[in-house]
C-alpha cells in the first residue's frame, strides 16, 4: 500500500514543517495474480500442434509367405517404377525396368520433374488399361538420402496416386542408375 509520511511537530529552526517526502510504494500483488491467472488461461485455452503423420499401409507379416519371391507381379501398362538417386535425381521408367515401355528418364523433385511426370501419368494409364489405377513402385537406392525418399511419398499425396508401394532396389536397376550418373558418392 502507498504511505504517506506527515510529521506534525516542528523539527529544527525557522518553525517551518517539512514532511519526509518518500516515493510512494506500490503493492503488486493483484498485478501479479492476475498475471498468474492470464498465463493460465491461455495455456489453457490454446492447442499445440499435433506432428503430421503419413499413414502409409504396412504387409501383415503372417501373412508372407517364405516361398513368395521379392518380384511384384504387376501390369506393365498400368505400372511406373521409380529408382531414387543420389544427387537429389530420380530415374522413372513406365513399366518395368526390365522391359521398359519408356525411359528411363531422369527427373528431379517439385513441379517441374517427378510431379509432372506422376500427373501425366496419372491422366494417361487410365485409358490405356480399361480404367483401372496407376500403380507405382519406389525403389529407394543405398545413395538416396532419407529427405529423398519421404520428398517421393509427399509427391505421391500431392498427386493423389492411390496405389504405391516401397521395394528393394534390383542389381538391374542399380546398374540403370551407374548409366545414368545419379549413382554417385
Amino acid at each position: 500500500m502507498a504511505e504517506l509520511n506527515q510529521d506534525s511537530g516542528k523539527k529544527g529552526k525557522g518553525g517551518k514543517v517539512r514532511s519526509k517526502k518518500n516515493g510512494g510504494k506500490v503493492d503488486l500483488t493483484a498485478m501479479v495474480d492476475l498475471a498468474f491467472l492470464l498465463i493460465t488461461f491461455f495455456m489453457l485455452t490454446t492447442s499445440l500442434n499435433k506432428p503430421q503423420a503419413m499413414d502409409v499401409a504396412m504387409p501383415d507379416k503372417n501373412k508372407i509367405k517364405e516361398q513368395q519371391s521379392d518380384e511384384l507381379l504387376t501390369a506393365d501398362n498400368r505400372s511406373l517404377t521409380i529408382l531414387l538417386g543420389s544427387d537429389n535425381k530420380v530415374s522413372w521408367v513406365y513399366g518395368q525396368v526390365a522391359r521398359p515401355i519408356e525411359g528411363p528418364t531422369v527427373a528431379g523433385y517439385g513441379a517441374d520433374g517427378i510431379r509432372k511426370v506422376l500427373m501425366e501419368k496419372k491422366a494417361y494409364i487410365p485409358r490405356v488399361s480399361g480404367g483401372k489405377d496407376m500403380i507405382v513402385i519406389i525403389r529407394p537406392s543405398d545413395k538416396c538420402t532419407q529427405r529423398n525418399l519421404v520428398d517421393i511419398l509427399d509427391e505421391m499425396k500431392i498427386v493423389d496416386v492411390k496405389r504405391y508401394m516401397i521395394g528393394k532396389i534390383t542389381p538391374e536397376e542399380v546398374e540403370v542408375l551407374k548409366r545414368d550418373n545419379i549413382y554417385n558418392d
